[in-house]
């Protein structure tokens, strides 16, 4: 199976800091996957999800997108990649076809193009009636999907999913993750994070849990439940691996 991903051996350390935010942490995200990236505060996920996007530089190892070295390729994949981060990252001043139309032309998507991109999002995502009003006066599920088709505007092959759904209610959350199936199956694969165990379960066709900088553990949702029969679903896994410990 072709990898869209491929992380290898990769060290990320903060200055100031007495260990590895990344420690020699391997991860690979193969085409056509929901990958869920979970794991407790402090982990390293966010870590990763800012490399790949481009944010921050890492110390050692290599990172490959679709065969291309991150380092030496980044501009170039910039095309390929949508990044939906957890922050509503928008101008709230301007109304939702605004937003998107600065974005897009960031992109450099043609005009005409655009319009139709933007027009059919709206409508997939429930806000075409929302269109002319400012984001500032949006609820907060309504952001979270303005935000989430900011990301894919320009038809990513890899999208980057830092908690799409966090904080929002239950009728957006569906929605989102309706439509995000509905990419994944025309040909987008997905890297996501989240704390919600069962939409992580119920989303993803394949988990890897992080602690510490590196992975302990891997597979699909299936089978790390059946693995024991004391795990009857993915949260039961997850807390017998990370513990149930506060993090900070």
């Amino acid at each position: 199976m072709k990898s869209v991903l491929t992380v290898e051996n990769v060290i990320k350390r903060y200055k100031h800091s007495d260990k590895n935010a990344l420690n020699y942490l391997n991860l690979i995200v193969n085409e056509g996957d929901i990958y869920g990236f979970l794991g407790p505060n402090g982990a390293g996920k966010s870590t990763t999800i800012k490399i790949l996007s481009g944010l921050i530089s890492y110390d050692e190892g290599c990172i490959n997108i679709m065969g291309k070295n991150i380092k030496e390729h980044r501009e170039q994949l910039k095309k390929s990649i949508g990044i939906v981060p957890q922050d509503i990252a928008v101008f709230p001043s301007l109304t939702a076809y605004e937003n998107l139309r600065i974005f897009g032309s960031i992109y450099g998507i043609e005009k005409k193009a655009l319009k139709e991109r933007i027009d059919c999002l709206l409508t997939m995502f429930g806000l075409d009636d929302n269109k002319k009003r400012k984001i500032e006066h949006y609820s907060g599920g309504m952001k979270r999907r303005i935000n989430l088709i900011i990301g894919i505007l320009h038809k990513p092959s890899f999208l980057l999913l830092d908690e799409p759904t966090v904080g929002i209610d239950v009728q957006s959350k569906s929605l989102i993750i309706e439509n995000l199936r509905k990419l994944n199956q025309e040909g987008t694969t997905i890297l996501y994070t989240s704390h919600d165990m069962n939409e992580a379960q119920n989303f993803c066709t394949k988990v890897g849990i992080i602690d510490e900088g590196a992975i302990i553990a891997e597979g699909s949702p299936l089978d790390l439940i059946t693995r024991s029969t004391a795990y009857s679903n993915l949260e039961s896994v997850y807390l017998h691996l990370i513990g149930k410990s506060l993090r900070a």
